[in-house]
């Protein structure tokens, strides 16, 4: 199939810096557990012969202030938590100086009894000049079902959207004042292994190529053939390159899942979040689908525009005409109007139209031709999990 130049002007890399090691800002909601997949992407780090040391930025306060009740650390004094925070930080400063690679486990912001307040300290972080910033995502069902068992939070789920939100601006603001334009990236922490490899590579392999994945989602639902065609798509893409899956936070199944409930004349919804059973009502996800579509559309772009390409598979129908939906088609546009490299994966019978073609850099009837045009570019990488 067709196949054109490329016009893709590559973002930014990640620079890294002549003395020391590489220095990541992790940050992300409470309710995130982001620590047990911090300490894998670590191990991964140490496997591939690395040396790497982890602060978890409120463990360490909790440390130097054996005094307060756990749990209850935001409910201190603003001077005194200021005070807590800049003894963490001195340690980790003393670390960089060590020149070790460092992942530093904290937040941006918090929004506790009494409103929104930063959690951090701009000169402290601009010492230390973190190659890196990232703000982890997860779903807002498996973020409320955490804070329901491990925090005395009193939330709701339009909270958890806002929360998620505030940590990805305020995180993107203080890496652009820091290190420039295309240091930050959100990172979903759902699937856990695909996405501890891409923190990984994004610290330690920065020139290999960042990829969004773009497929059908919500057309193809009741299609389990296609489901497994574009999971395979999704595994082959992620096995090679830094990959930012929106697929990886899919709300609009509980927007769903609370419609099919409705039909049915039920209340609540219940689902298996982190391997527990969570009850919804299902009032409270509608009453936050506006705020759920929005997330997703500017989530989505963000994700591209921090990507080098994007990589769309379309399927075909039993019938053999495409699955092609209009998000996936404002994706590929947004993509080509951004510069990025376009490839298209056209699996049905019929020829796709100049829309498609006049956009895309490449257009390939196959997986496997699509990764032979790949190959030949010198774009692939290893797999980090591989025995070395």
């Amino acid at each position: 199939m067709s196949q054109r130049r490329s016009s893709s002007v590559p973002i930014e890399r990640v620079p890294r810096r002549r003395q020391g090691g590489v220095r990541a800002i992790i940050t992300g909601q409470v309710g995130l557990d982001k620590t047990p997949f911090l300490e894998e992407v670590a191990a991964l780090a140490v496997k591939n012969g690395h040396s790497v040391e982890l602060f978890n930025v409120g463990e360490r306060m909790c440390a130097e202030a054996p005094d307060v009740v756990p749990r209850r650390i935001l409910d201190l004094s603003r001077q005194r938590l200021t005070t807590l925070r800049r003894s963490v930080f001195k340690d980790i400063l003393r670390a960089a100086e060590g020149g070790v690679d460092l992942i530093v486990n904290t937040h941006a912001t918090f929004r506790w009894k009494h409103g929104l307040f930063h959690a951090f300290d701009y000169e402290h972080l601009r010492e230390l000049g973190a190659d890196l910033y990232v703000t982890l995502v997860d779903n807002v069902d498996a973020v409320h079902e955490r804070l329901e068992r491990e925090h005395e939070t009193r939330h709701t789920l339009k909270d958890i959207l806002v929360w998620r939100e505030e940590e990805i601006v305020v995180t993107e603001a203080i890496a652009e004042a820091i290190a420039g334009y295309g240091h930050f990236y959100v990172v979903s922490r759902s699937n856990s292994r695909i996405n501890v490899a891409s923190l990984y590579r994004l610290m330690f392999e920065p020139h290999r190529k960042r990829v969004y994945p773009s497929f059908p989602m919500t057309h193809v639902m009741d299609l389990p053939e296609v489901l497994g065609e574009i999971d395979r798509f999704r595994n082959a893409l992620a096995e090679h390159f830094i990959t930012f899956d929106p697929g990886d936070v899919d709300e609009k199944r509980l927007l769903y899942e609370a419609g099919e409930a409705t039909k049915r004349g039920e209340d609540t919804v219940t689902l298996t979040v982190n391997d527990r059973t969570v009850t919804l009502l299902a009032a409270d996800i509608t009453r936050i689908a506006r705020d759920i579509d929005a997330q997703i559309y500017a989530r989505d772009f963000k994700l591209i525009d921090q990507s080098d390409m994007i990589v769309s598979y379309i399927p075909a129908l039993p019938s053999g005409r495409p699955v092609l939906s209009s998000g996936v088609e404002r994706e590929l546009q947004h993509a080509f109007e951004s510069t990025k490299e376009v490839y298209v994966v056209w699996r049905p019978e019929t020829e796709p139209s100049p829309f498609i073609t006049e956009t895309a850099t490449g257009v390939f009837p196959s997986l496997d031709d699509f990764f032979e045009h790949i190959r030949k570019q010198g774009y692939l990488g290893s797999d980090p999990f591989s025995s070395k």
